[in-house]
């Protein structure tokens, strides 16, 4: 089975493309320009599975630039979608928590409304919807909270912090599910290989934490007190795009399809830790 994986050089892109091997063709940004239909046409043909990782991620940015964001995440998973089709290839379009408004109490079902507040989410949103457009038998997948050792993430700006201050403060009113770029992709290998039917799953950690808990269990993970670690709210970090304060994602539709969820986020960092701060040292601020 031959895959191919656009946004290859991001920290799923680089996973999956390193979990499939030779079965598998990565493109970055300079492989292919997802606006550009003709090319994808001609760089997805013959593919039999395509896995479209290419976003635009800088959700702050992404306020004061929607356009470009809409660009990649609307307009790119379009014509992805629509090169994929061409090529009778299953798609997997990556998706995310944002196209909710984080006001649940309950983990969001795959068939909740949606409802982005940010131009991130708004424009991760067109993109699930033109996907399911042009390629009906699509599965999208949404997921939240990724960190990875391929590139900058949360742990390893909060380790690098958390070493150079001796302390720092972390917000403890925003809940979601951290997820291993690892397992995500493995998942994605799962789905396919189930032969899952087209609609959309949840691919995160089961349970739920907020940054605070996950930032004390990183910190305890770098050799350090995770009591350093103090508990903040959001209103004392004002960014520019509103995050949703609730952000755990239900997983119905991967049990019905015979397909296992990621497993506790707290027992897959302990086991992603030393892999993922391993890295630590050249990071930089976090890309979700």
């Amino acid at each position: 089975m031959r895959w191919v994986v656009t946004g290859a050089n991001g920290m799923l892109g680089r996973d999956l493309v390193g979990m499939l091997g030779a079965d598998a063709v990565g493109l970055g940004r300079a492989d292919l320009d997802v606006l550009d239909l003709d090319a994808a046409t001609r760089l997805l043909d013959g593919a039999d599975v395509v896995v479209n990782c290419a976003a635009y991620t800088a959700v702050d940015a992404a306020e004061s630039d929607e356009a470009a964001a809409f660009g990649v995440n609307g307009v790119g998973a379009q014509v992805v979608a629509r090169a994929a089709s061409r090529a009778g290839a299953r798609l997997v379009q990556i998706s995310t928590d944002y196209v909710f408004d984080g006001h649940a109490t309950a983990p969001y079902a795959e068939d909740a409304p949606i409802a982005p507040r940010s131009a991130y989410g708004r424009t991760k949103a067109a993109g699930e919807w033109a996907v399911r457009a042009e390629h009906p038998g699509a599965l999208v997948v949404r997921t939240a909270w990724l960190y990875g050792a391929g590139g900058p993430c949360f742990p390893k700006t909060i380790a690098r912090v958390a070493a150079e201050r001796g302390g720092l403060d972390v917000v403890a009113d925003q809940v979601g599910q951290p997820t291993w770029t690892r397992d995500l992709a493995d998942l994605v290998v799962r789905l396919v290989a189930a032969d899952a039917p087209a609609g959309t799953y949840h691919g995160t950690s089961s349970g739920q934490t907020s940054w605070h808990g996950f930032a004390r269990a990183v910190v305890g993970a770098a050799g350090l007190d995770p009591a350093i670690v103090a508990p903040t709210t959001s209103e004392a970090f004002v960014r520019p795009a509103p995050r949703p304060a609730y952000s755990v994602l239900g997983h119905g539709a991967l049990r019905a399809a015979g397909v296992e969820p990621i497993g506790p986020w707290d027992e897959r960092w302990a086991l992603a830790a030393d892999e993922v701060l391993g890295q630590s040292a050249s990071s930089s601020s976090p890309s979700r």
